[in-house]
């Protein structure tokens, strides 16, 4: 009998593409698979396709234990919930602690690269969430996924317009990977089957400074892109002023800082390991996504 595979934020987009991979790529049953969400009439198209949807509410600890029960395999996508310091990190406790109870033999979580060592403002949820999976005692695949080249797409069109990038990573160097890279890798490790505990930090293939990366984001979309350099303050208030909140403007300048202190500095070949192939350069990820990178009047701050 083959093992059953739950997929947590099965609405999300990484949870999508992690389904996707599961049945596209590495043809598990759709049957096999279980998508939950907080709101499963979302997953409408995957019910269609014969995967099992069930509720999944982060902040219902009964209800976790409900929708774990008969599962194999839970992979934990990290919650959104990032507006109210400390909710995330209990919703994910919640979350091991309902695993643990209905019986789960393997976790899997999305973490991110050394949350032991981060000025990133969520990397304590991320640790946290990490040491409750081992102190449970259920087997573990640890997943710490770099920053998205698909984040780039957030504020790249609009710098692009203003021909100026500013930016407080200094001469810091950061690896990032796509999205659906990060999902094909989760998928390799989810049908596996393995019970091995292992934690893998899965990073593109190069190091790349801000101006490299502006030569890039320039190349592809026809544009010059002049990195302009600020500090934390000043990459604050101008986040703040093209009116995101507080707490995404805190964030975002703690991925800076964390990059010009060189802890993004980090290369692996995890994603090979899992998956037999090479990430998707961050080049190509521009021209694959060049309507979205060059789209005019798109909004998005810094």
């Amino acid at each position: 009998m083959s093992e059953t595979i739950l997929v947590t934020g099965a609405a999300g987009q990484l949870g999508q593409r992690v389904i996707h991979h599961l049945i596209e790529t590495y043809k598990v049953a759709p049957g096999n698979i279980v998508a939950a969400t907080r709101s499963p009439e979302k997953l409408a198209e995957l019910a269609n396709k014969g995967v099992v949807t069930r509720k999944a509410d982060f902040d219902d600890a009964a209800g976790l234990e409900k929708a774990f029960a008969g599962v194999d395999r839970l992979l934990i996508i990290s919650t959104d919930a990032l507006d109210t310091p400390g909710k995330r990190l209990a919703q994910h406790k919640a979350a091991v602690a309902a695993a643990a109870k209905a019986g789960v033999k393997h976790i899997a979580y999305t973490s991110m690269p050394a949350p032991d060592d981060s000025l990133v403002t969520f990397a304590p949820d991320h640790l946290g969430t990490e040491n409750a999976i081992k102190a449970s005692g259920v087997g573990y695949t640890i997943i710490r996924d770099a920053w998205y080249h698909d984040n780039y797409l957030h504020g790249m069109p609009h710098n692009l317009q203003g021909g100026k990038w500013y930016s407080a990573t200094g001469d810091g160097k950061i690896s990032t990977i796509s999205r659906d890279d990060c999902a094909l890798a989760i998928a390799a490790a989810l049908a596996s089957g393995t019970s091995d505990s292992a934690t893998y930090t899965l990073t593109g293939g190069e190091l790349l400074t801000n101006r490299q990366i502006a030569a890039i984001v320039s190349e592809v979309a026809g544009k010059p892109l002049d990195v302009v350099d600020v500090n934390d303050e000043q990459l604050g208030q101008g986040i703040r002023g093209a009116g995101l909140p507080g707490f995404v403007a805190d964030m975002l300048v703690s991925a800076d800082a964390n990059t010009r202190a060189g802890k993004f500095a980090i290369l692996t070949e995890d994603f090979t390991k899992l998956t037999g192939k090479k990430p998707q350069p961050l080049k190509d990820f521009f021209v694959a996504h060049k309507a979205a990178l060059t789209a005019a009047g798109s909004a998005g701050g810094h």
